[in-house]
């Protein structure tokens, strides 16, 4: 990687810039948010905020006409935690996550699958908390507090602001070879302080999430999980804000499939203070993500329209609609799985799997005569496309 130059343009001290440390190192000081002089709109910003306004209000209303939207949202949290943990060298996949759920044996999975289902498990803390208390600081620790709970270790310090200092570089780098050295602890509170400030920042929100998410990872605040929980930040921040009802927009897998433009970008702010160039890219993912999201809503539609005609016509028994809209829940299942989940006897559990295997709706996957799962094939494709598309993509926006 070439070397960082040495010098400071002056548009450079819009974003920060860096001081030398008595160490020796050179780390960067985030300048306050928001942005000095503020964001220029030329004609290209102004047309690409439009269009990722329209495409993030079409997912909102979209989802409406699903009849229960909240299984949808379900699979997109999913979703988005294999992707996520997948940039920071996770190697599960959406269906180890789905198996997992539905009590896949351990040593079947891989070993990090706990961590991605932290994430999980992250988000929809995150969410819940963000009925009770508004999206600050003391937030961020306890989402960061979930996503490394016996994982991380104690050394990652879950749930607390890193009291020494950091630096990101491939793994194993030395602090003189860093890529990017962020703000020493004392520097690094000033400036959580003045972003905690900036959240609550009234301006166009696709805007202050973009700048809120780039200032997050420029300051990177914790031992491990930045990139993870300033990603979550932005779907946190559109939630907070009421630009969507349910938290379905999530950009990992645009920055997964550019992943060196989305680190050129961000790097772009630090080094020349370009804000209008990491936005414009930012917003060209909101309007990509929005719109596939929209389209598999309208996949699922149809699906659910398909499937509940074959099970009306093909599949007796007074569980089996239930057992349905269970299914766009958690689509990998077993017979204790569906027992306990529609209080049915495992014979009755057993029976409505075989029925729903015969009319083609599910398959089974492992083979084995003994602890059998089965899987919503074709609904889990609607997911599983998209996680494969990103691990081979990195053409330009």
């Amino acid at each position: 990687m070439a070397k960082r130059s040495s010098g400071l343009t002056s548009t450079a001290v819009r974003a920060g810039r860096y001081v030398r440390q008595p160490a020796g190192y050179r780390a960067y000081i985030p300048s306050p948010l928001p942005p000095d002089p503020p964001l220029h709109y030329d004609s290209e910003l102004l047309e690409l905020f439009e269009k990722a306004v329209d495409a993030a209000g079409r997912l909102d209303g979209v989802t409406e006409t699903l009849p229960n939207p909240d299984l949808f949202v379900a699979m997109y949290v999913r979703k988005e935690a294999v992707l996520s943990s997948q940039i920071e060298g996770t190697q599960s996949s959406l269906e180890d996550v789905l198996e997992y759920e539905a009590g896949a044996r351990r040593e079947e999975l891989p070993k990090d699958v706990d961590e991605v289902f932290n994430y999980v498990r992250a988000v929809q803390h995150g969410l819940a908390r963000l009925s009770e208390l508004p999206l600050s600081l003391r937030l961020l620790r306890e989402i960061h507090a979930v996503l490394l709970k016996d994982v991380g270790g104690t050394e990652k310090e879950p749930g607390e602001f890193r009291r020494s200092q950091n630096w990101i570089g491939p793994r194993g780098t030395p602090l003189s070879d860093a890529v990017f050295v962020p703000p020493p602890p004392h520097e690094m509170n000033e400036a959580l302080g003045n972003l905690e400030v900036y959240l609550h920042d009234r301006k166009p929100d696709l805007i202050a999430a973009g700048i809120a998410h780039c200032q997050f990872e420029t300051i990177h605040p914790f031992l491990d999980g930045n990139g993870r929980l300033g990603r979550l930040l932005i779907t946190l921040m559109l939630c907070e804000r009421e630009v969507l009802r349910r938290p379905l927009l999530y950009l990992s897998h645009f920055f997964r499939r550019y992943r060196q433009q989305y680190y050129d970008k961000l790097m772009a702010v630090r080094e020349n203070g370009n804000w209008e160039g990491w936005m414009k890219f930012f917003l060209r993912g909101v309007a990509q993500v929005a719109w596939e999201g929209t389209n598999t809503a309208r996949q699922i539609t149809q699906l659910q329209e398909r499937d509940r005609r074959i099970v009306g016509e093909g599949v007796g028994g007074s569980q089996r609609f239930p057992f349905l809209e269970l299914l766009f829940q958690y689509p990998y299942v077993t017979p204790r799985f569906v027992e306990s989940r529609l209080n049915v006897s495992y014979g009755t559990a057993n029976n409505l799997i075989q029925r729903f295997e015969e009319a083609g709706i599910l398959e089974e996957v492992t083979g084995r005569q003994r602890y059998r799962r089965y899987r919503y094939r074709d609904y889990v494709r609607l997911f599983q496309e998209d996680v494969e598309q990103a691990k081979s993509e990195h053409s330009d926006p």
